[in-house]
């Protein structure tokens, strides 16, 4: 990988695999990332505000747990960027089965980036205490069985952490082992994308691929988690990532789907949207491929600590 590139992709993550199991029959919504997400939040909040969740007038802002694990500050903010919406972690969670009953497993990944690193402890206990409160509208209890790592080792297992197995990763070595992975396979052309990516190009929400939105939107991803960690370097700024001609999508596939979640925040239903499906290229240039695979890790476009956005070059 150019040096330039993979200097831009220094950022920090750790990626962590939850493997829970129900205490009882349960029916889940289809898409869980929301209630787990604002199940979190909940369980943070209970365990941390000293202030009656008096957020807009808390003198205790600055230095709220809840604030800095849900809503984790830019070191440099970007101009673009005008919500609170979180750079910090992505939860995933593709199972789509309804019915579970008691002793059922239920996996998730939740993925921490830059300063959120250290607040492990946090999301942790709020994972543990909602499992005793219970998960969506049923109230489904559970316990958690296991936290592994990347390499599949114990986090958490029989009640003992092991802080040991708590690795630190940076995006460039991700990057480098999936291309050591792709080149032995000898061929990469096609995005699967395996959640709705809610791209915004040309000022409105697509409705189908289209290369320049998805490479604009991975490159501003990129740079928003720069933003994040304060790292210095500039994506866009890089000479070789102009220096190519856009592939043509010669198949594709882009259906619209509607995840609807109920904010606690907002007390209201929500509608969060986007395509899923895939795009094969002509190719994919070699300049492209580096940016394109940490678009897997990171996801892209809107609504990615929600779980959207994730694709897989294949």
């Amino acid at each position: 990988m150019e040096q330039q590139l993979e200097d831009a992709l220094k950022i920090r993550y750790v990626r962590l695999h939850f493997t829970v199991a129900f205490l009882e029959d349960a029916l889940l919504p289809v898409d869980k990332v929301s209630a787990l997400r604002g199940g979190m939040g909940e369980m943070l909040l209970r365990a941390n505000c000293v202030r009656s969740r008096n957020c807009a007038n808390c003198d205790f802002a600055e230095e709220c747990i809840v604030r800095r694990t849900m809503y984790s500050k830019y070191e440099n903010v970007p101009q673009f960027v005008t919500t609170d919406d979180s750079i910090g972690y992505i939860l995933e969670c593709e199972n789509h089965d309804r019915v579970f009953y008691a002793g059922d497993l239920l996996q998730f990944h939740l993925i921490l980036f830059g300063k959120t690193i250290v607040y492990f402890n946090q999301y942790l206990q709020a994972f543990f205490a909602l499992g005793r409160e219970g998960i969506g509208k049923e109230r489904a209890r559970y316990q958690i069985v296991s936290v592994t790592n990347t390499l599949n080792e114990p986090l958490l297992e029989d009640n003992a952490v092991y802080m040991q197995n708590y690795q630190v990763q940076t995006i460039d070595e991700y990057v480098n082992y999936r291309i050591g992975r792709i080149r032995r396979a000898g061929h990469h052309n096609s995005l699967v994308f395996h959640t709705p990516a809610a791209l915004k190009y040309q000022g409105k929400f697509q409705e189908e691929y289209h290369v320049e939105a998805i490479w604009n939107a991975v490159l501003r991803r990129i740079y928003m988690l720069e933003c994040f960690e304060g790292i210095t370097g500039n994506v866009y700024d890089i000479k070789s990532l102009k220096d190519f001609v856009f592939p043509d999508i010669v198949k594709q596939e882009a259906r619209w789907v509607n995840v609807r979640r109920y904010s606690s925040t907002q007390d209201r239903g929500m509608v969060l949207s986007g395509i899923k499906g895939y795009a094969q290229f002509d190719r994919i240039p070699e300049q492209m491929l580096p940016v394109l695979l940490a678009g897997e890790l990171i996801h892209i476009g809107k609504n990615t600590s929600f779980g959207f956005g994730r694709y897989r070059v294949v």
